[in-house]
């Protein structure tokens, strides 16, 4: 009998955790809708179902049923208000249930992505239809003046975040917004540092989290990786990290990085110059600037790729070569042709 009721237990847990699964995949997901700006009516009086409905009936959702839980679920019913919207083609269902609560046309939303640059983040600003385009012909030194800051090099200055705005909001309000939110989550960490670390100031644990931020590709080793660079710093060793020289490659990186990119003399290039670059090299996320300000305590200096996402750190050169040669070989048989 017990062991019936703990398969019970075990299937509901299973099933609950499923169906959580699936409402936040239905809430994050674009409708794409058709065309570009939508225009619909909620009529008055409506309850949440009659308006689940009625979003069926104008082809903005597929279905009433998915919509009606995830309303009832966050309680937004007794919320929901009538009235004309106007609706992004990106617009997610949490995003249409956000503005009818609040009575006023869903716009738009825009993700800037941890590990972008600043080029890529005015890419993305140009090609949302929902904003307002005002910077396009503005240099970056030009931008940062709009946005009212003091920094000559915008890079690394923005949090990389969703963020959501009223339709035809101008790209500049939306980089302030960006600006700010890094300032404030950047100076609560910087005052919550640890002890020790040999940054001159906040702006150069920013640096060193972009560096952790391209460098990591498995999320829980970003101290390790802090770690290891920071330690580096300490003994006056070069930190000998790949991103910096592709960024200071700019457009002439083509995805591969040679013997003579590392040798070629950058000022991002930290095979050739000592201590931090001169600014970051993309946006980093918060994760990256705590793991810049709270290191793992290591006497690792190096670290090699496994080729998993994952690395393999090493105290000394003679570990490191081992590592090397490793997980090269690793990786070349898997390249090699079966036989």
């Amino acid at each position: 009998m017990m062991r019936l009721i703990k398969l019970v237990v075990w299937l509901s847990l299973f099933a609950a955790l499923g169906f959580c699964a699936w409402l936040f995949h239905y809430a994050k997901t674009p409708l794409n809708l058709t065309p570009e700006a939508q225009e619909i009516t909620i009529k008055p009086n409506s309850g949440l179902k009659s308006i689940a409905n009625q979003l069926v009936a104008q082809q903005v959702i597929p279905d009433a049923f998915p919509f009606v839980i995830l309303g009832k679920i966050l309680r937004k019913e007794p919320y929901l208000q009538a009235g004309d919207y106007t609706l992004n083609k990106n617009v997610s269902p949490y995003q249409l249930l956000l503005s009818l609560n609040h009575g006023k046309a869903t716009q738009g939303s825009i993700t800037f992505i941890e590990g972008k640059t600043f080029k890529q983040m005015r890419e993305k600003l140009a090609k949302n239809d929902a904003v307002k385009t005002t910077i396009q012909d503005l240099s970056n030194d030009e931008v940062m003046r709009l946005v009212g800051k003091g920094e000559k090099h915008a890079e690394g200055l923005f949090f990389p975040d969703t963020f959501y705005f009223d339709r035809n909001t101008a790209d500049i309000v939306l980089l302030k917004r960006a600006y700010e939110n890094m300032q404030s989550k950047l100076s609560t960490a910087w005052a919550n540092r640890a002890s020790g670390l040999p940054y001159k100031d906040s702006y150069e644990a920013l640096i060193m989290a972009s560096i952790i931020e391209k460098e990591t590709g498995k999320a829980s080793e970003r101290p390790m990786i802090a770690g290891v660079f920071l330690n580096r710093l300490r003994i006056g060793m070069r930190l000998q990290t790949d991103p910096t020289v592709i960024y200071g490659m700019g457009d002439k990186y083509d995805g591969n990085i040679r013997k003579k990119d590392l040798e070629t003399d950058t000022i991002y290039n930290t095979y050739t110059r000592d201590g931090l670059p001169p600014t970051p090299i993309a946006m980093p996320s918060l994760a990256s600037i705590e793991a810049a300000l709270h290191p793992e305590q290591t006497k690792a200096l190096y670290f090699v790729g496994k080729g998993d996402g994952s690395h393999e750190f090493s105290n000394s050169l003679v570990e490191h070569n081992r590592a090397v040669a490793k997980y090269q070989l690793k990786l070349l048989t898997k390249k090699s042709p079966q036989r």
